[in-house]
């Protein structure tokens, strides 16, 4: 099943799916206009296909006490395969980085690292970070601020990429 092979209600599944993964399957099927057999007959096609990666609660940070948010750009001494390998295997390892990007261009990875305070973020920076096999150089960044924090995809330009009947 491609992106385009998606009818308009497995779409409307996962536009409604991706703003309430809570909701029963009774309150999913009335949104999108269909009975709840083949409505849980679809979410599982959904899942099995790789659509649906899983369900997760958007916890709070600050609430949980962890009031310290960095994006640390690293560069790599090596860009050789096992060398990128290695240092995706080394950063899954690290609890304080909660995603990790390899990137195209100077900067190899993009890391964002969530921590209780400034004192454990610099701990893990100087102790693991930077002192990790083939790091060359990072550059961190503080986040004063999230003005937008949307997971997921924007539902609204896939009905322009995939419109009905494509």
């Amino acid at each position: 099943m491609s992106a385009n092979k998606l009818d308009p209600i497995d779409r409307r599944i996962l536009l409604e799916l991706q703003g309430d993964g809570r909701m029963t399957n009774v309150e999913l099927s009335r949104r999108v206009g269909i009975s709840a057999p083949p409505c849980l007959r679809r979410v599982r096609a959904l899942e099995e296909a790789g659509y649906i990666e899983g369900y997760h609660a958007r916890v709070n940070a600050r609430a949980l006490g962890y009031e310290v948010m960095v994006f640390a750009m690293v560069s790599l001494k090596s860009q050789a395969e096992p060398d990128l390998s290695a240092f995706e295997a080394l950063v899954r390892g690290w609890p304080i980085v909660r995603e990790c990007h390899m990137l195209n261009g100077e900067i190899d990875f993009l890391l964002k690292c969530v921590a209780p305070n400034l004192l454990s973020f610099q701990n893990f920076l100087t102790g693991q970070l930077t002192a990790a096999p083939n790091v060359a150089s990072v550059k961190t960044s503080l986040v004063i601020r999230a003005a937008k924090n949307e997971p997921g995809v924007p539902f609204e330009l896939s009905d322009h990429l995939f419109p009905e009947g494509s």
